[in-house]
């Protein structure tokens, strides 16, 4: 086998070949990883390829088009080849381009045959010798976005439609910039400087979250290979997403809904707000049985695993199980389109329409129907996405208090007082506010 087989680059186009083919980034990165023996460095170098080409994508096929006549014809690897080779030149600066040249033709001349090697070194010298071609060559306004910041047209004009046109450029150029490395400290078991401690004694420099008060931010070193992650005094989990449970009040004694669970991140907040003493406890539901053992398995390692009951239900039928006014706070983390969720899995926004966003609104809505009834007067009904788009998120609100008039909204709180000034009563965190996941929540009392 050739030493080729074995480089963060070659292995970086056999998933990226493969992740057009409909597969998983982060599944496709950690099976490599797993299978082929890398130092840190590789694996960052492999990881920084993979997703940066992703996220690169109509950028970098902007680039390449002049130079290929007809760049979908070719094999697969071969075009993730180049795509490849032009995200390193243009985007990763520490590796020089002729290193970058000389391995891509050496990738070419193994994996393929003579004529491959050949077009794939004609097609580099020839960027080299005539440049890459200028965004401002592109005369329609949404095109040359779209090609600047490699983001779907549909999704330009829908951001700009809800937002205007400074908000919208400014979430989709933020969407490029790399994702933070957050964590949210388990109370049950730890404190926000234990945690700050721990780590800072195995090397990483961590900074307080300016988002919320449990979360910490990873600046240097890997958090997930250290002992505290082993021992559950912290959870991986994006900023914005830690500001969903403190919206729910939840009380010690309460008994608390879950209803879109998995994999139990928001679960074990909750949990950890709960004394079991005191009859607390949180029911999870997923509609799947080893997503419903995966939240198990989560509040196991957070230790909060006697306050959690993972349910396998759909949410949609949780009044076969469960009576009316069973409960005294209800989350609906409901399942959405993830168009937040773009800086950390940037397939996303080539994957998904604005028809996924109408047909989800059905589901949402559908699953706080279902879910009302067994939340108790008074209660609290808390709902998020972590979509930026308003039909799944304002739309959903208003079509269901339009139905449900024993329901009303209430302002959505934060600890750090965020957006103080808004005048809506939802809270939409977008990725260019703080640099974190976008995010809403709404809060709904049960009169």
């Amino acid at each position: 086998m050739s030493t080729v087989d074995n480089t963060p680059r070659w292995l970086a186009v056999a998933a990226l070949a493969k992740i057009k083919n409909g597969a998983y980034s982060n599944l496709q990165l950690n099976q490599l990883i797993n299978e082929h023996r890398m130092d840190r460095r590789d694996i960052n170098l492999l990881t920084n390829m993979v997703y940066g080409v992703i996220q690169h994508r109509l950028t970098l096929e902007f680039w390449l088009k002049p130079f290929v006549r007809h760049p979908h014809q070719l094999d697969p690897w071969v075009r993730e080849l180049l795509l490849s080779a032009l995200y390193q030149w243009q985007y990763l600066d520490k590796i020089p381009q002729r290193a970058v040249f000389n391995e891509t033709i050496e990738i070419a001349k193994v994996k393929g045959h003579p004529g491959i090697r050949r077009f794939v070194t004609g097609v580099l010298h020839q960027m080299d010798r005539s440049g890459l071609p200028a965004f401002d060559t592109i005369e329609d306004p949404d095109e040359r976005l779209s090609a600047t910041y490699s983001m779907p047209v549909w999704l330009i004009q829908e951001l700009r439609q809800q937002l205007g046109a400074t908000k919208m450029e400014a979430i989709i150029a933020s969407l490029n910039q790399p994702a933070k490395q957050s964590l949210r400290v388990n109370t049950a078991l730890s404190t926000v400087s234990d945690v700050t401690t721990a780590l800072t004694n195995d090397g990483l420099t961590v900074e307080p979250s300016q988002i919320s008060p449990l979360g910490l931010v990873v600046t240097d070193g890997q958090a997930i290979n250290t002992e505290a992650m082993r021992y559950g005094m912290f959870t991986v989990q994006d900023e914005s997403a830690q500001l969903v449970v403190p919206a729910l009040n939840v009380q010690p004694g309460d008994r608390v809904l879950d209803a879109c669970a998995a994999p139990g991140g928001k679960t074990t907040q909750i949990a950890a707000q709960l004394d079991v003493d005191a009859g607390g406890e949180v029911v999870a539901l997923d509609i799947h049985a080893n997503k419903v053992r995966l939240i198990g398995q989560n509040a196991a390692r957070m230790h909060v695993a006697d306050r959690v009951a993972a349910t396998e239900l759909d949410a949609r039928k949780v009044q076969t199980q469960f009576d009316d006014e069973n409960f005294d706070r209800i989350l609906v983390d409901a399942p959405c389109s993830g168009l937040g969720l773009m800086r950390r899995k940037p397939e996303i926004r080539y994957e998904k329409q604005l028809q996924d966003s109408l047909n989800l609104q059905k589901i949402q809505l559908a699953i706080l129907t279902a879910v009302a009834p067994t939340l108790k007067k008074g209660g609290i009904m808390t709902y998020s996405t972590c979509t930026i788009l308003q039909q799944e998120n304002q739309d959903v609100i208003a079509k269901f208090l339009a139905d449900h008039p024993e329901f009303e909204l209430q302002t959505t709180p934060t600890e750090q007082d965020l957006k103080a000034d808004r005048t809506d009563k939802t809270l939409s965190i977008y990725p260019d506010d703080y640099l974190s996941d976008g995010f809403f929540i709404a809060c709904l009392r049960k009169k």
